[in-house]
Order: structure tokens, then C-alpha cells, then sequence
């Protein structure tokens, strides 16, 4: 992008944690990696690596952004993928179990909250939206 304060607004909306999908497709053609913004209609790319197809798709993303700017259209905000859910929620645990996570969040020096939120994380593969592009690249 020639003009930095565009370059700087499609970077903001790179940060943002949109849906990427991605399926191998071996319908015709060659087979390959196709890669989509759910959110960015018609953004798509491909590679023959899942890695290659993230590369494009990032550069795509840039462009279709880019282009949204420069034209003065309104550019979709990521999905609210769990509106009804407000990060809150109660647990029954055993005794024991409670009492060993305390301990262990105690030896840690760190809430419980933020112990089991750590563990829960770690479970289902899931990162803070900050951390999610460390990992991806």
C-alpha cells in the first residue's frame, strides 16, 4: 500500500480474530489448500502447504481490506461467535479436586480463576486473540 495511513488501518483490521477457514480440494485441478474469511465475501486464496495457504491469505485479506478502504465501503467486523455466552459460569467439582486446585494455584502464585481458566485453555487448544498470531505464523 502506497498510502501509510491506509497500510495503517488495514493493519488494525488484520488483528482482528476473523474466521479463517480452510479445506483441501482435490475437485478439480491440481489439488490444494483453499483458505476464506468467512466475514470478507469473497476473500479466498490457496496453496499447496495449509502453511502456503495462510501466507495468501493474509496477503489477500490485505488487498480486499485495502480495497474496501480506498473505495469508502464498510468493511465487516469479525463474527460474535458466542454472543450468548458471558464467560461465566458455575462448577461443581469434588472436594478434593477443589482443594487441589487451590493448592496448586496457591504454589503458583496466581488465582484459582486464573488457574483452571489456564487449564480449561490448554484443553480445547484455545489462545487469547493476542497471542493468536504469535502461534499462526
Amino acid at each position: 500500500m502506497d498510502d501509510p495511513e491506509i497500510a495503517a488501518r488495514v493493519a488494525e483490521y488484520l488483528e482482528l480474530p476473523y474466521t479463517i477457514t480452510m479445506v483441501y480440494d482435490t475437485s478439480g485441478g491440481p489439488p490444494a489448500w483453499v483458505v476464506g474469511v468467512e466475514e470478507l465475501q469473497g476473500c479466498l486464496s490457496q496453496g499447496d502447504t495449509p502453511e502456503e495457504a495462510i501466507e495468501m491469505i493474509r496477503e489477500a485479506m490485505e488487498l480486499w481490506i485495502g480495497g474496501y478502504i480506498e473505495e469508502g465501503w464498510e468493511i465487516p467486523p469479525p463474527k460474535d461467535h458466542f454472543p450468548e455466552h458471558s464467560g461465566k459460569f458455575q462448577v461443581r467439582l469434588p472436594v478434593g479436586l477443589h482443594g487441589r486446585l487451590a493448592a496448586v494455584a496457591e504454589d503458583e502464585g496466581v488465582s484459582l480463576n486464573q488457574l483452571v481458566t489456564a487449564i480449561l485453555a490448554e484443553g480445547v487448544g484455545w489462545r487469547p486473540a493476542g497471542e493468536r498470531k504469535r502461534s499462526r505464523t
